[in-house]
């Protein structure tokens, strides 16, 4: 029985963990405006930690703005683009309770916790989108996800998260 108590409590942390490396995907948009006046954009901005990524975001933007019948201009398009990722390491704290000593006088759980800390780097996009003409911001995107030590699972991650920002653009 007592195995039994332990093992639902390891399920049940494995599982409450578990939704915080999911991707963080969210857009928002000026909703007055007309996005069927738009089909050309140009770059003003890319910033990213590491330069090796910023043709990288570049190229996985570009991609999916053709899809969408954009056309790239090198400069004078009528939306002007700039997307800026950035990378910060964030703690998890795990506690594990092993015995099942039950409750006590001073209340609490369990007779010994073990906790750990984890160092986790989280990546971070922003992609802006102005009126080239009015200079104002019509449409912006943000995705965050937990990063790996390999920089192929990286670019997997980042090409979902951009086909995730842009799934339902131009907005209608």
């Amino acid at each position: 029985m007592r195995v039994r108590v332990q093992l639902y409590m390891l399920i049940a942390c494995v599982a409450f963990c578990l939704p915080a490396a999911a991707q963080d995907v969210h857009t928002d948009y000026d909703h007055q405006r007309d996005f069927s006046q738009y089909h050309t954009y140009s770059w003003t901005k890319i910033h990213t930690d590491n330069p090796l990524w910023q043709s990288r975001v570049q190229d996985a933007i570009n991609n999916q703005l053709d899809k969408k019948g954009w056309q790239l201009m090198p400069s004078g398009g009528q939306v002007s683009l700039s997307a800026v990722g950035a990378v910060r390491n964030q703690q998890e704290y795990r506690t594990f309770y092993s015995g099942m000593g039950g409750w006590g006088w001073g209340g609490g759980f369990g007779t010994q916790a073990t906790t750990t800390v984890d160092n986790e780097r989280i990546g971070t996009l922003v992609v802006d989108m102005y009126d080239t003409a009015s200079k104002q911001l019509v449409w912006r995107g943000v995705a965050e996800d937990t990063l790996s030590d390999k920089a192929e699972k990286n670019q997997g991650r980042l090409q979902k998260s951009v086909d995730k920002m842009l799934k339902d653009f131009p907005p209608k």
